[in-house]
């Protein structure tokens, strides 16, 4: 608990057994977590095997297994629906890999608790460290030309799009619509995009970056192939907001 609110972490998680403990480990040690929830989208490895044995005195886990791969996307959509049913009131997405440090859980609380935000995005471009913490040069270009590109698009001043350390209130996932989402990779930035549609606060703060042998990394063609999902989002967003086209992901 913090101020009276339930904090909920949820951990996507995709062949992850090599990192899975270590982030959990640092998940509970925040003394703030009241439960983990950990959706494993039918991994090959033994991350449903380690998943299982994750235990703390203090924090609830649980585990549900996906029956076949669905997707990222798909993997976020029952982690959210389960958050709720748990009864959270501030929910953040920590990946399993261990790419993003749980250390940053409390500030990112402390930021929708006291109501300064409804989102908060944990930024690999604020702060520099990005190229240093081991992203690749090309991913980092392209993470560049694509903020750049959806800032101007949809009017926002975003640091970044693409992150996947993000927090949210109760209250916002209750009131944006995921079901129409990609269950694929573009799902992060449709959700992101649906929450500046409704109008809510959206904060940043600066997040070391993590890129190790096992952290999940995209490769090139679907990098690109991602590029191109967010351009199309992003106009989408554009033209509805001009009241041009009707979308099923902005209403």
């Amino acid at each position: 608990m913090f101020k009276d609110k339930k904090i909920v972490i949820v951990m996507p998680t995709y062949n992850a057994a090599k990192t899975i403990l270590k982030t959990h480990e640092e998940v509970v040690a925040q003394n703030i977590v009241d439960a983990v929830i950990i959706v494993d989208d039918a991994s090959d490895d033994e991350s449903v095997l380690i998943a299982r044995k994750l235990n703390s005195d203090k924090v609830k886990t649980i585990l549900r297994v996906h029956d076949s791969n669905l997707g990222y996307g798909a993997n976020q959509k029952t982690c959210y629906k389960l958050a709720l049913d748990e009864g959270a009131d501030i929910v953040i997405m920590v990946h399993s890999d261990y790419q993003y440090t749980p250390k940053l859980i409390p500030a990112m609380v402390g930021m929708i608790s006291d109501g300064l935000y409804s989102c908060v995005l944990g930024s690999r471009i604020l702060g520099g460290g990005a190229l240093k913490g081991g992203m690749p040069f090309w991913k980092y270009v392209i993470n560049r030309w694509l903020t750049i590109t959806e800032n101007c698009i949809i009017n926002a001043y975003l640091s970044e799009y693409h992150t996947g350390y993000r927090a949210f209130s109760r209250e916002l996932l209750e009131n944006i619509s995921l079901e129409h989402n990609s269950n694929g990779f573009i799902f992060d930035n449709e959700m992101l995009l649906q929450v500046l549609w409704k109008g809510y606060k959206i904060g940043e703060i600066s997040c070391p970056t993590n890129y190790h042998p096992e952290a999940s990394v995209v490769n090139l063609r679907n990098s690109i192939k991602y590029g191109f999902g967010c351009f199309r989002v992003a106009l989408t967003y554009a033209l509805a907001k001009a009241k041009l086209i009707k979308s099923k992901l902005f209403v």
